[in-house]
């Protein structure tokens, strides 16, 4: 058995993938997955699930999710036989499960990975973070609520993966695959068209190329984009990599 949250929230059993449709019951899930093996307690999880209204049988109604819950677990998880998957507790509820059965949990690790072999093998470190990557099936905790918990962790885990497909270009860009890279560059900078590091990395690309006239217009662009929209000058990494491209740099040839 294997829980997702990034993207919709699922329970995937025997290669099959099981949505859980109560709003109440996924969210709970979604709670008790950000922390599996810890006990989340009674009042957590109803300020997660009834942050916008006050319930006056609160812990009678989370008591019966809870039971929901248990039984779609317990009937994904064929190799635990007589196993409770969600424990009751005296102060709450505890999802017992190892923490890479939530694939938020093997990005996490993969990310880190990837980041800590950089440096010294860029080849493995792009396998590692390209393999967390390709976890993501949409936006983390897409519909898991609006609480607080889950908003936040949404939010975290997003940031992470910008972190990660910054990794993961700047291993290309230490592998040589300026040219294969500058597509993908230019999708997240579409997407992202504040975010300057991919910017950057894009105008490395393209230099290293042998395109420099895109390189500078790009910059241009990107300034331009940031003095209209926030009214702020590009930071200083991105003025000194356009100020590299257009002195040729030899620096260029050998870092991302």
């Amino acid at each position: 058995m294997q829980i997702t949250i990034l993207g919709n929230v699922t329970i995937e059993a025997r290669g099959q993938s099981h949505p859980v449709r109560a709003a109440k019951v996924r969210t709970m899930l979604a709670v008790l997955a950000l922390n599996p093996g810890t006990v989340i307690s009674h009042d957590e999880l109803c300020d997660e699930l009834w942050a916008d209204a006050s319930l006056g049988n609160a812990r009678n109604a989370l008591q019966a999710h809870a039971t929901r819950l248990r039984r779609i677990l317990e009937a994904s998880a064929p190799e635990r036989p007589g196993a409770r998957v969600l424990r009751s507790v005296h102060s709450g509820y505890v999802l017992d499960v190892p923490a890479d059965t939530v694939d938020g949990n093997r990005f996490l690790t993969l990310a880190g990975q990837g980041a800590a072999a950089l440096r010294a093998s860029p080849a493995p470190a792009a396998v590692l973070l390209q393999r967390g990557l390709d976890l993501w099936r949409g936006p983390a905790l897409l519909d898991a609520g609006d609480g607080m918990r889950c908003r936040a962790a949404s939010a975290l885990f997003d940031e992470r993966r910008l972190t990660c497909w910054e990794d993961l270009v700047t291993a290309r860009l230490a592998m040589g695959d300026e040219r294969e890279v500058i597509p993908e560059l230019r999708r997240l900078v579409g997407r992202y068209p504040l975010h300057e590091r991919f910017c950057e990395q894009l105008m490395v690309a393209l230099y290293r190329s042998g395109r420099q006239g895109e390189a500078m217009e790009l910059f241009h662009r990107m300034r331009l984009r940031l003095t209209t929209d926030l009214g702020l000058e590009p930071g200083r990494a991105l003025q000194r990599r356009y100020a590299e491209i257009l002195n040729h740099d030899p620096c260029l040839a050998l870092t991302a």
